[in-house]
């Protein structure tokens, strides 16, 4: 794209700016928010006055480092209109080169005088300025300048670091006019930078012999030194330490040469043997100071006791001990060890302590050392203590734990409200809210989390989020209003000492999902392009286990919906049983366990429950394939020991069918399925039960009384070939069944039998309704962190009252078929269900004679007042009833499509002596227009 956006000039884009109107998508993001910047520090394009610094160091290391390559690229660029600058740490130009000498003369002196100050917050965008606050290589072209002498110009900027402390020790920046703009000085500019840093790195590499060579003439001179020879390496290995131990040793010198004093240490090694480090100040010929710390070893048999100076360190001679030092071994003339040299034993001195020369160094060297292995153990401890578990906030949570007090002081993290969902975000800077508010102390000067969060477009947070990369604010008190919310929360900040700050996006798979801020009050030192990189380590690393956790409560959001619709939203209306359930879906991942009530023929009802063995989007379909297979074969009216042989079929099936897509790569097959299936007959107060692989309801009776009833346990669903069986219990009126899943018991921190007794105790209340026993079962036996879901299936049952059933007894004698209905019609009028006498007696006419013509004797009317009124006949054959249309000359064969078109319902269940027909009455219609027998036999002809 160039400098600008498509179809449109710098000129115009800067123009439109000042206008006040967006240009957004047209310019360049780094030049865009340099101008927000500008702006916001009250700047005009026309009146950025540079300030003149006469306290410059013109000789210092950066302009010594440099002078070669600037004399380089000035004999380079001979003849070329270009200039060379050189700018310190603040901006202020140290150093000024021309390719045209003639130049000097027709430009201005903040052109060609050094000491001009060209930091952003004096003279708006331009190269040295944007460099120090993007901390990169930029380049800026004519009108994207932001003051209006440098329209004309364009200009490439790199920053010079200090390659030991990261720290940004200067800017390199080449001028040229606008028409002589060419992308191949980026190259030139960047090798010069780097040219630079490394003869920077030369000086304190110099500074480093200088100080060895010190440490050396100082031994050969000591009039006690004990050790004599030509310097070979290796010998503190020979001693018996090893790579790990001298890795030790000088991870400990380090620490001693950033304490910068005179100090012994006593370090232990693996093995049990302990090494003294010795640590004592050396200066070069040349002035400079540094440390030097030599390893002391003892004899085998003899502990070493080192005399030590009274200015040494206390708290570093906690584990020292007392007696004469060793000198440092003196070397050949010609001899030039290097930090690995070591120091022996005397020749033929027996039972001589050792010493060697572990490291030597500045103390300033050897704090960024430490800093170094300090971060290094922040980014690895870091890998094991963020993304514990797959929670969105506690993730972000841990990175702000991680990050104070070692990175920062505070730390605030805000994420999109999408983020929080499980969504990814489409504009994450948009709808911000502030998760996460963490810092050294309880009072912190941000909003708190839970809020709504609105940055200025200027803000580090929304810039970061735009360009996808960490913005680094060094100093804060420079107009903090221009990258916080409001000048209120600007003077929270400065009151706090808040100074320094870092916003890095969360970034993963490309995707924002939010901003991680970072924090400094208590070092008054700013933060540099190394806690920027480790901020960015960090936030990385904490935005992939971020995306993991949203994806997953995504994933598992979309899998506890699916779950919950294919779980009961209602049960209807019944006598025989007052209900209430709870689910609960686990922490670790949705299961398979449903529940259902489904109504039986006769006033009966069937209670179920189970579980499928596993977690996730394919348990919980597996979970609805069995709950509506459960619901068909309890439509057919057959025993539980049946309707789990069924569902073991079933399970079977499915799993060999799953089988064969596993072995196609496709998806994982059914492990296995536990089921619990109950029917009660509020008839005769009779429970059968009968379970695969499930856990035991728990009974509650009238008077308190809590059993768990031994069940055949039966294989779980799936196994296939061995049979279930039935168990058959009398609940009293106000007894309560209490049905639920493995993971209301089951818990790997907790012991079954202690559970069920709680369970015994939570339940142990009988006239509390089916509701306050779910809460009281949720509020004392369920695990603060569920491991695997929850179902819990309570009903209270009731009795149909025995004058609302009535029973009659006849041989197969179709005379008796009259009287039967003579006492039917009776019994009807004493219940006050005249308006259903008529279509009641046709019904059972026809149930009763197909029961004498194809049954067999005894032969049972009963009548059931319920919520329906339902008309049974029963027989001790087999034969089942089959419904058919009869053709006009047929005699018969009209039976059972009358008693179909009459009833609400009706069918046939077998019991161990023959079978059962049925069929029900509705005793309202909606409306309350009571329906006629007529107009069911309307479309019949021959009635």
């Amino acid at each position: 794209m160039g400098p600008m956006g498509d179809g449109v000039g710098p000129t115009r884009a800067r123009e439109q700016f000042l206008r006040g109107e967006s240009v957004q998508g047209t310019v360049r993001s780094s030049i865009l928010n340099s101008w927000q910047r500008s702006q916001s520090l009250g700047l005009a394009p026309e009146e950025c006055e540079l300030p003149f610094r006469q306290d410059l160091d013109l000789d210092g290391r950066l302009v010594r480092a440099a002078g070669p390559v600037l004399d380089r690229l000035q004999s380079r660029f001979a003849g070329r209109n270009i200039n060379v600058s050189l700018a310190d740490g603040g901006g202020a130009v140290l150093q000024r080169r021309f390719g045209e000498v003639s130049l000097v003369r027709q430009l201005a002196a903040i052109q060609s005088v050094p000491g001009f100050v060209f930091a952003e917050r004096f003279g708006g965008t331009n190269g040295i300025g944007l460099a120090l606050a993007e901390r990169q290589l930029i380049n800026v072209y004519g009108a994207e300048h932001f003051a209006e002498r440098s329209q004309s110009s364009a200009c490439s900027a790199i920053p010079i670091r200090d390659l030991l402390s990261g720290r940004v020790e200067g800017i390199l920046c080449f001028g040229f006019p606008l028409t002589e703009a060419d992308m191949a000085l980026n190259t030139v500019i960047r090798r010069a930078a780097g040219a630079i840093e490394r003869r920077l790195l030369e000086q304190s590499s110099t500074r480093e012999r200088a100080l060895l060579q010190a440490y050396l003439d100082a031994g050969r001179g000591s009039p006690t030194g004990a050790a004599t020879g030509n310097g070979q390496r290796g010998e503190l290995a020979e001693s018996g330490l090893g790579w790990r131990d001298q890795l030790i040793l000088k991870e400990r010198a380090t620490d001693l040469i950033a304490s910068a004093q005179r100090a012994a240490v006593e370090v232990s090694l693996p093995g049990g043997r302990r090494i003294t480090l010795l640590s004592r100040p050396v200066t070069s010929p040349s002035g400079v100071e540094g440390v030097v710390v030599e390893a002391v070893l003892p004899p085998p048999h003899q502990r070493l006791t080192v005399r030590v100076e009274a200015d040494a360190s206390p708290s570093l001679l906690a584990q020292q001990a007392l007696a004469p030092t060793v000198a440092p071994r003196r070397h050949a003339p010609d001899t030039v060890p290097d930090r690995a040299s070591t120091v022996g034993r005397e020749p033929g001195t027996a039972e001589r302590a050792t010493s060697g020369l572990v490291l030597v160094g500045e103390p300033e060297v050897g704090k960024f050392a430490v800093a170094a292995r300090r971060r290094l153990e922040l980014l690895s401890e870091a890998s094991t203590r963020i993304g514990t578990t797959l929670d969105v906030s506690r993730t972000a949570r841990e990175l702000a734990e991680m990050a104070v007090p070692r990175l920062a002081d505070f730390v605030t993290i805000d994420l999109p409200e999408a983020v929080l969902r499980g969504d990814e975000p489409t504009d994450p800077g948009a709808d911000l809210h502030r998760t996460v508010v963490h810092g050294f102390r309880e009072d912190r000067p941000f909003s708190p989390a839970g809020e709504r969060v609105a940055f200025r477009p200027t803000a580090p947070q929304l810039r970061c989020l735009a360009g996808r990369q960490p913005v680094l604010e060094p100093d804060l008190r420079v107009a903090p209003g221009r990258i916080v919310e409001d000048p209120a929360f600007a003077q929270r900040l400065l009151d706090h000492n808040v100074h320094s700050l870092i916003a890095v996006p969360l970034l993963a798979r490309g995707i924002a999902l939010g901003v991680a801020s970072f924090y400094r009050s208590r070092d008054p030192a700013p933060f540099g392009d190394d806690d920027r990189s480790l901020a960015q380590e960090l936030a990385t690393r904490a935005a992939i286990c971020i995306d993991n956790a949203r994806r997953y409560t995504r994933e598992h959001t979309m899998v506890v919906t699916l779950q919950r619709s294919l779980l009961p939203q209602r049960f209807p209306a019944l006598n025989a049983v007052d209900v209430a359930y709870r689910y609960l879906p686990s922490e670790a991942g949705v299961g398979g366990d449903w529940f259902d009530v489904i109504p039986l023929s006769s006033s009966r009802v069937a209670l179920v429950v189970g579980d499928v063995v596993g977690h996730g989007l394919h348990a919980a379909a597996t979970m609805g394939r069995l709950r509506t297979a459960a619901r068909n074969f309890a439509e057919l009216d057959l025993a539980p020991d049946e309707v789990l042989t069924h569902l073991d079929n079933l399970v079977g099936r499915l799993d060999e069918d799953e089988g064969n897509e596993e072995s196609r790569g496709r998806s994982p097959g059914i492990i296995g399925a536990t089921c619990l299936y109950t029917i009660y007959d509020p008839a005769s107060q009779q429970c059968v039960m009968a379970r695969a692989g499930h856990p035991p309801p728990a009974l509650v009776r009238p008077d308190g009384t809590v059993t768990y009833p031994e069940l055949p346990a039966g294989p779980p669903l799936g196994l296939g070939g061995l049979p279930f069986e039935t168990a058959e219990f009398h609940l009293p009126e106000g007894s309560q069944l209490v049905l639920y899943t493995d993971g209301l018991v089951e818990d790997r921190h907790r012991d079954v039998d202690t559970v069920l007794d709680q369970l015994r105790r939570a339940l142990a209340h009988p006239n509390r309704p089916p509701e306050d026993t779910c809460e009281a079962v949720l509020r004392t036996v369920v695990p603060s962190h569920p491991a695997d879901d929850i179902a819990l299936l309570v009903a209270r049952t009731h009795a149909l009252a025995p004058h609302r059933i009535a029973t009659w007894d006849l041989p197969a004698d179709p005379a008796l078929v009259s009287g039967i209905r003579a006492s039917v019609t009776r019994q009807l009028a004493e219940w006050g269900l005249d308006e259903v006498a008529f279509a009641t007696e046709l019904l059972l006419s026809e149930l009763v004679t197909n029961a004498i013509r194809y049954g067999t004797d005894p032969i049972q009317v009963r009548l059931l007042y319920d919520r329906t009124l339902t008309c049974e006949v029963s027989d001790t054959s087999s034969t089942a009833p089959h419904l058919r249309h009869a053709a006009t000359t047929d005699e018969g064969g009209r039976g059972l499509f009358l008693v179909a078109q009459l009833a609400h319902a009706w069918g046939a269940r077998y019991t161990t002596n023959g079978k059962v027909i049925w069929a029900e009455c509705t005793l309202e219609v909606p409306g309350g227009a009571p329906r006629t027998a007529e107009e069911h036999f309307a479309d019949i002809p021959a009635i």
